[in-house]
């Protein structure tokens, strides 16, 4: 054997083994990034236990769920993450009609019920929870109120400046508010009970679980809200009592999702199948987070709400995702702009 054909041979070896290599990094990668809408006091838990489970370490961004759905438009031909995890369905909704989201079908949604599903897989249900009305005990029992038990009461005059909730622009809470009482009024009634409860509104807010925080630091009465955020300062010892109107009120599913040509989709679908897990939710009942899980097997947190005592809305998702440009547009027109939002 010559010395070219030798030569030809090693050249031939190393650059079969640096493909080799280049190919173990790709598929052996032990990191994830994903956007995250959860709360900074949740987040560590959950990733923290993935990452003992799993060895895959995870990078996270934490923005509102309005905000990811802006910042994944922006990124759109060149995706920074993989996953999308938290936030109500309907923001999902949105995302999936513009592209941006990569359908994948976990096996762990056999343990979940067939009406919290999306049929195409571009999303897939973690928790439920209802919209609640935050009170602060003590403001209620030295005014002498009673706690609001319909979204009607929320209009009293003697409501004015003490009421907190987010901005739908930024806030997938507030969407849910907003098309909740489309839903519940219609279009043109939403618009004048919005600009009635305006009056009313202290501070609008860009997440939708300041709200309850809100109440508990004695800046607002009243704070609207999910019901699992609104019950976590009730842990640390504050006190506020949660009414819910009857008159109906709106839920969400909070989903997970791959985000369109993430850079590290093998992993993301890892993450979504541990969230989906009865281990991955078993941890709402250890982080005081109050989440209702979805997983059948998993662990239901003591003190959590279950939305099925309460008298909760046929939640048209689909539909309040395929709206949310053109509501929230309208909401920013005719009620309250995104300026100062804290």
């Amino acid at each position: 054997m010559n010395i070219k054909k030798i030569t030809s041979i090693v050249l031939v070896l190393v650059f079969a083994c640096a493909l080799l290599l280049q190919g173990c990094s790709a598929s052996g990668s032990d990191t994830l990034t994903i956007y995250t809408a959860l709360p900074e006091s949740e987040i560590p838990s959950y990733l923290e236990a993935f990452e003992a489970d799993t060895g895959i370490k995870v990078e996270y961004v934490r923005l509102s769920a309005g905000e990811i759905l802006s910042k994944l438009q922006v990124e759109k031909n060149n995706p920074q993450a993989s996953v999308w995890y938290g936030g109500p369905a309907d923001t999902f909704v949105a995302a999936a009609k513009e592209g941006l989201l990569e359908s994948y079908k976990s096996d762990e949604l056999k343990n979940i019920p067939d009406n919290y599903i999306d049929p195409d897989g571009t999303w897939s249900p973690i928790y439920v929870g209802a919209l609640a009305f935050a009170c602060d005990k003590e403001w209620f029992d030295e005014n002498g109120l009673q706690y609001p038990t319909s979204w009607a009461d929320l209009l009293k005059p003697e409501f004015e400046g003490q009421i907190s909730m987010a901005h739908p622009g930024s806030s997938g809470t507030a969407y849910t508010i907003l098309s909740t009482i489309v839903q519940l009024k219609g279009e043109d009634d939403t618009w004048d009970y919005f600009s009635e409860l305006d009056k009313n509104i202290r501070q609008y807010t860009k997440s939708g679980s300041a709200p309850p925080k809100n109440v508990a630091l004695g800046e607002a009465a009243i704070g609207i809200s999910f019901s699992h955020d609104c019950l976590k300062p009730t842990a640390e010892g504050y006190p506020i009592e949660l009414s819910f109107p009857a008159d109906g009120t709106g839920y969400e599913i909070g989903g997970v999702a791959l985000i369109k040509d993430g850079p590290e989709m093998e992993n993301g679908q890892k993450f979504i199948d541990w969230c989906l897990s009865a281990e991955g939710q078993n941890v709402y009942s250890t982080n005081s987070s109050f989440r209702l899980p979805i997983n059948t097997e998993a662990i239901v947190p003591e003190g959590a709400v279950n939305i099925a005592d309460l008298a909760v809305i046929d939640y048209d998702f689909s539909w309040a995702g395929e709206n949310r440009k053109r509501l929230v547009e309208e909401f920013t027109n005719k009620v309250a702009n995104k300026d100062n939002l804290k």
